[in-house]
């Protein structure tokens, strides 16, 4: 889906806009996940040892 605004939009139809884009929304809440997970080790690390497991 495509919306576009334009400029000079009166207030009403950004209101519109933005109504439907917020209707349209769809998939995960990922900012409810946000700060869950407790790590033991630097992220940066973890993805390195991923990476060298493929070696």
């Amino acid at each position: 889906m495509v919306t576009t605004l334009k400029k000079g939009s009166s207030k009403v139809e950004i209101q519109k806009i933005t109504k439907q884009i917020n209707s349209n929304k769809k998939g995960v809440d990922t900012l409810k996940y946000c700060g869950k997970i407790q790590l033991d080790k630097d992220p940066l690390e973890i993805q390195k040892e991923l990476r060298n497991e493929w070696k």
